[in-house]
């Protein structure tokens, strides 16, 4: 049997406060961002920096090509393809919080007539935000794959430790 009434965790809520609540949130779509925003930010004790970087990061495109791997809780691996660039040019540093991927690519003069030219030689620059409990813990570039392994810093109190195991 329906009951028109829900329990949560003690407090008795009906369910025309629930719709209530849900209709609020529902009314906050693209149009409304900006007032859901400062909400949240007048709310929202030491978020300020967080928003601040998420909201400011420079528009980014959609060169060079790139996957980002969960490998599982506490790694994932970013790959970065960039055919045709040597490991000389290529920079990859962390700074401020965010990852860095930057590519740097001569102008070739060339006296060749390219019918079609689709593969693209030119420099660039990629970041990434990096969480606070981030780290990069490898970077490997081989036949044009950049390999980013990211690993979550995980204190030793939180860290699983096995006192009694089975020989």
């Amino acid at each position: 049997m329906l009951n028109s009434s829900v329990r949560l965790r003690g407090t008795h809520y009906t369910l025309a406060y629930l719709r209530r609540t849900m209709n609020t949130l529902a009314r906050y779509h693209a149009a409304n961002l900006p007032e859901l925003m400062e909400k949240i930010t007048r709310n929202g004790i030491g978020m300020d920096d967080y928003l601040n970087r998420f909201w400011e990061s420079e528009s980014q495109t959609n060169y060079p090509p790139y996957n980002l791997v969960h490998v599982n809780n506490h790694e994932s691996r970013l790959e970065v393809a960039l055919a045709g660039f040597k490991k000389d040019e290529v920079k990859v540093y962390t700074e401020f919080g965010k990852l860095f991927v930057e590519g740097i690519k001569e102008d070739k003069e060339t006296d060749a007539e390219y019918r079609h030219r689709g593969l693209a030689q030119r420099s660039f620059k990629r970041s990434w935000t990096l969480s606070e409990d981030c780290e990069v813990r490898q970077v490997v570039f081989a036949d044009g794959l950049l390999s980013v392994e990211l690993g979550k810093v995980i204190p030793d109190h939180h860290a699983r430790k096995d006192y009694l195991t089975v020989d």
